[in-house]
């Protein structure tokens, strides 16, 4: 993959959007090795009894899957050290089964600290469009 380079400042406006990012629909096996890449072995997103018994119809995605999943979009646009916040509200449960499609829109520029700065508006949402994680981004330029 190649590296992101950051987008040009002067062409760059509010209301611009990153290119989105597809993800495929989301398998148990997605579930069960995301489990081993972050350490967090909770059952209830690899065990259906354990979910059912917890009163879930099914397992459900990681909390944090989906914000690995805004990270990578921002990575796709800008270089990891531009990046100088991500902040996440969770809205919904990702399900099995779910496509989910992240994006996001620049939201404002403005100078931060003195350095050139963009923040932006970031979400994921399922194929019937409902939002399940909303962040804002702070993106700042050299």
């Amino acid at each position: 993959m190649a590296t992101a380079t950051l987008p040009d400042w002067n062409a760059l406006q509010p209301g611009d959007a990153l290119p989105p990012l597809e993800l495929p629909p989301i398998r148990r096996l997605d579930l069960a090795l995301y489990c081993g890449a972050s350490g967090d072995h909770n059952p209830i997103h690899v065990d259906i009894d354990f979910a059912r018994s917890a009163g879930m119809p099914d397992v459900f995605a990681h909390g944090m899957l989906s914000a690995a999943w805004l990270a990578r979009l921002l990575t796709h646009w800008v270089p990891q050290p531009a990046i100088r916040s991500l902040d996440l509200r969770f809205a919904a449960i990702t399900q099995v089964g779910e496509r989910i499609r992240c994006t996001g829109t620049v939201a404002e520029k403005f100078e931060h600290e003195g350095r050139r700065s963009v923040r932006l508006k970031l979400m994921t949402a399922n194929h019937e469009g409902v939002a399940r994680l909303s962040a804002e981004a702070l993106v700042a330029w050299p």
